[in-house]
């Protein structure tokens, strides 16, 4: 079935729960790259270096992934819908602070509370957009792609466009489109049934044990520091004006949606997802070392075409993450969230400072080297990351409708 059949079950005629839930998620992916092209306009406004304002993604990230632990705790004893809105609620205060800062270290731990918001809301979307969405798991998945890779490409957009009056703006705007999500939620999301066994916070660390979740986790986790090299320090590097910068990251964006929901599948139905995953991180790898060594207007070519391989690298990995293992989606999803996001977390605070350290290109080699790390994992752990679809997927059908709203 063509997951864009505009037919019963295709990706476009979903439940106004889903459509709702879809475009809050939007908004809360928007606030990742929101900061990208006003990092420059913050360390002037606040007087602080490159190192010290990375520090947003950094708590950011940090605390995203450490309350990956406790979203399956939460969801499980008070519902999807209910922790949406208060993952919403944490957002759009903690957004709101956040334009009000008069110094780095405010921002920094604003950025942080805004962080647990983000993580209580958005892993509980997918698990409600799988279980709530029309035409099973793929067209789910396709749909919240789309939802990262909008929100990723209108992020920057809308950082640019508000942050060019003052770097304030984008947050406090953050703050009402948060709002606006909130209402949605509130009046097209009925609660969702609550799991039959709660769940514990130790159970995303116990899903780890299985072999395939682990090796896709770790897969991830040098992946990631790629990713999040090039959103949070390629900005220092391209040294632009928020309107240029906030191009350069909308045409990145583009790509990373048109692959991560158009060319993705595609290529994983002829090469198979392991194949397409290694030679996409390889690729990747390349394209950083060459924005690192290359001139500016390399680098910024670079800096968008990285988009491409990104969108691909991030369907396979969720798909891989929620189907690798036998353990509930929710649980298996934490847990491969929780390793992955620590190095969403380090890449920002390492790369700055490794360019002090030596220079402006090693932060590049660094991150050419994970990516391809990434793929040697992939490679190296092949037979564990293959899985049996036939074998999985009745057993996450009939959890889709309960266990899937812990997450």
């Amino acid at each position: 079935m063509d997951p864009f059949d505009a037919g019963a079950g295709g990706i476009l005629r979903q439940p106004k729960a889903v459509w709702a839930t879809a475009g809050a998620s939007v908004v809360a992916f928007m606030g990742i790259g929101l900061v990208d092209p006003i990092l420059p306009s913050i360390a002037q406004g606040l007087h602080a270096t490159a190192s010290q304002v990375s520090l947003l993604f950094t708590s950011y990230f940090l605390i995203t992934a450490v309350a990956m632990l406790l979203t399956g705790f939460v969801s499980s004893r008070i519902g999807g819908r209910r922790t949406l809105l208060l993952g919403l609620a944490f957002v759009v205060v903690f957004a709101g602070l956040a334009g009000t800062s008069d110094s780095v270290g405010q921002l920094v731990g604003f950025r942080a509370g805004w962080g647990l918001g983000n993580a209580l809301f958005v892993s509980t979307a997918l698990a409600v957009i799988v279980g709530a969405a029309a035409g099973g798991s793929a067209a789910a998945i396709l749909l919240y792609e789309s939802a990262l890779g909008l929100g990723m490409a209108c992020g920057p957009l809308l950082g640019a466009v508000l942050g060019n009056m003052s770097w304030r703006y984008p947050f406090f705007g953050t703050a009402t489109l948060m709002a606006v999500g909130f209402l949605c939620i509130t009046a097209f999301l009925k609660e969702q049934p609550k799991p039959a066994r709660k769940t514990s916070i130790l159970d995303p660390i116990k899903a780890l044990g299985h072999g395939g979740l682990a090796s896709a986790a770790g897969s991830a986790f040098f992946y990631n520091y790629t990713f999040f090299t090039v959103l949070a320090f390629t900005p220092f590097v391209l040294d632009m004006t928020p309107y240029r910068s906030g191009a350069v990251f909308f045409a990145w964006g583009v790509l990373l949606a048109v692959f991560s929901v158009v060319v993705a599948p595609r290529l994983q139905e002829r090469f198979g997802s392991l194949k397409v995953l290694g030679g996409s991180l390889v690729l990747l790898a390349a394209d950083v070392l060459v924005l690192g060594y290359g001139d500016h207007t390399t680098a910024v070519v670079c800096t968008i075409l990285s988009g491409a391989f990104i969108g691909v690298n991030n369907t396979v990995y969720t798909e891989l993450a929620l189907g690798v293992s036998d353990a509930p989606r929710p649980v298996a999803s934490a847990g491969y969230n929780f390793v992955r996001w620590f190095a969403a977390a380090a890449a920002p605070y390492f790369a700055p400072k490794i360019e002090e350290w030596t220079d402006i290109h090693v932060p590049f080699v660094v991150a050419a080297v994970t990516a391809v790390l990434g793929a040697v994992v992939v490679v190296v752990r092949r037979k564990a990351l293959t899985h049996e679809a036939e074998e999985l997927e009745p057993r996450h059908a009939a959890e889709d409708g309960v266990t899937v709203f812990a997450n």
